[in-house]
């Protein structure tokens, strides 16, 4: 199970940044917090792939006075999307016209949710963003939706104030992509491994033969 759950775990964090690239390469607007990413990008000079990482681990600091530990997938979606963006961004070309930037969009909405679902999935640790909403919640009493709409309001708000890309695409995206993810996580997540339970009179007798 642990197999499958890191090869689970990285194929989503790939796909994860691919489906950044394509939103970029579709031009129809980003996802808030890739909103924020790119603004950033604009702002520094450095790739989009790069700002993922930085802002990555920026945001893991903020786990510490929420009481939040990191797990292997979450030090691994701090790394491999950004990489695997900027590797998206190297291959993937731009579109001219709105037939295929709308096919773009599309395909970077469902992949993202498919990547969210496997990465999910494999139980192996929230990614750095998602870990503060729910680090948030959890502190504040307030619900994860409200601590997830907050985030992303001001984050959102500071990418288009960097010049980041708001457009059709982000709302798309915030109506699609709850329902997405809801639909394929049971599909995806590994289930628990549950030790057999010894009998009450097989344990009595293992403890008196000792």
């Amino acid at each position: 199970m642990l197999t499958r759950r890191l090869l689970q775990l990285l194929i989503g964090l790939a796909m994860y940044g691919v489906s950044l690239a394509m939103f970029i390469r579709a031009g129809l607007g980003l996802d808030p917090w890739d909103v924020f990413h790119q603004g950033l990008a604009v702002k520094t000079g450095l790739s989009i792939g790069t700002v993922v990482v930085i802002v990555s681990f920026l945001v893991l600091l903020f786990w510490i006075p929420l009481r939040q530990w990191p797990g292997v997938g979450t030090l691994c979606n701090a790394v491999l999307v950004g990489v695997f963006a900027d590797v998206g961004l190297a291959l993937i070309p731009k579109f001219s016209h709105l037939g295929g930037q709308i096919g773009m969009l599309a395909g970077a909405i469902v992949l993202n949710g498919i990547a969210s679902a496997c990465y999910i999935g494999a139980r192996l640790g929230p990614g750095a963003r998602d870990g503060l909403m729910t680090g948030l919640a959890r502190r504040t009493g307030w619900s994860v939706r409200a601590s997830r709409t907050g985030i992303e309001v001001v984050v959102l708000g500071a990418g288009w104030l960097l010049g980041g890309s708001v457009g059709v695409g982000t709302v798309l995206y915030a109506l699609a992509i709850g329902p997405l993810v809801q639909l394929l996580l049971p599909r995806f997540t590994v289930p628990e491994v549950k030790r057999p339970e010894i009998p009450v009179a097989a344990a009595d007798t293992a403890v008196a033969a000792s």
